[in-house]
């Protein structure tokens, strides 16, 4: 089969799910978006993508997509050292026109891999493993992802860890999108210019996303957790409100008495 043995099939296999993956990253950052502004959104997304046969199934699905993506990297990336042979040892400047992620997609593949298995173990393991192993002794509910978040993020090792996973991955889709659409044989002159500056645009808004909701929470200036805060806040000032009707009522029923 062309998509396995060729090289050409190879590439194309490698674009499909890369592009797949792409589109699955701006599903999560419009849901952490989400716990952005409010922690009942994000609980209610959460609940929907919970332990569920739907939610399985497209986990499921996603991990295929994410193991052949790897699979295939590692095999091309293997393909092009053989090709070279021992050439790639003769070189000692690196080509002008080769830009950095190009020549350096395995390592950043296996920094996202690592920061994958991160985040896997953080928030998959703690929410939707849980729920449907029954793991017992967590700090939160699986349910609760707005309190997942709030605990993972409050840690300065992982916030650090996790802004260079995001800038992993963004010098890898940065590469990858142009390289796709080349792969698709959208590499015009004009169109592959295009391409280029569109892929850069969307990774970076989309990695800005992920940005922005890790340090808002990092340093607690995330406009739901004020919302929290109010929301507590509100609580004691109607339980004190209340505790003021029952003496103005007790006053009432004294002097009903008298």
């Amino acid at each position: 089969m062309w998509l396995i043995n060729s090289s050409i099939g190879r590439k194309v296999v490698m674009s499909v799910t890369g592009v797949a993956l792409i589109l699955f990253l701006t599903f999560h950052c419009c849901m952490n978006v989400a716990a952005l502004f409010s922690g009942e959104a994000y609980n209610t997304i959460c609940e929907l993508l919970g332990a569920n046969w739907y939610a399985v199934a497209a986990t499921l699905g996603l991990a295929a997509l994410a193991v052949i993506h790897i699979v295939y990297a590692f095999i091309l990336t293997m393909q092009n050292r053989r090709a070279r042979g021992a050439e790639r040892y003769a070189v000692t400047d690196k080509p002008a026109k080769v830009e950095w992620a190009s020549q350096n997609m395995l390592v950043l593949g296996l920094i996202i891999l690592l920061g994958l298995l991160l985040h896997l173990f953080n928030f998959w393991y703690n929410m939707m493993f849980a729920e449907l192993v029954g793991v017992e002794g967590l700090a939160h509910n699986p349910g609760d992802g707005f309190a997942w978040i709030k605990e993972t993020f409050s840690c300065p090792v992982y916030v650090v860890l996790y802004i260079i996973w995001f800038v992993a991955i963004w010098f890898h889709l940065t590469h990858g999108f142009w390289s796709a659409m080349q792969t698709f044989g959208w590499n015009g002159k004009v169109w592959f210019k295009r391409w280029k500056c569109i892929g850069n645009i969307y990774v970076t808004l989309l990695m800005l996303g992920f940005l922005v909701v890790a340090l808002a929470f990092a340093f607690g200036c995330a406009p739901s957790l004020c919302c929290d805060g109010a929301a507590a806040c509100c609580g004691e000032a109607a339980a004190c409100c209340e505790a003021a009707a029952d003496s103005c009522q007790a006053v009432v029923d004294s002097l009903a008495v008298l």
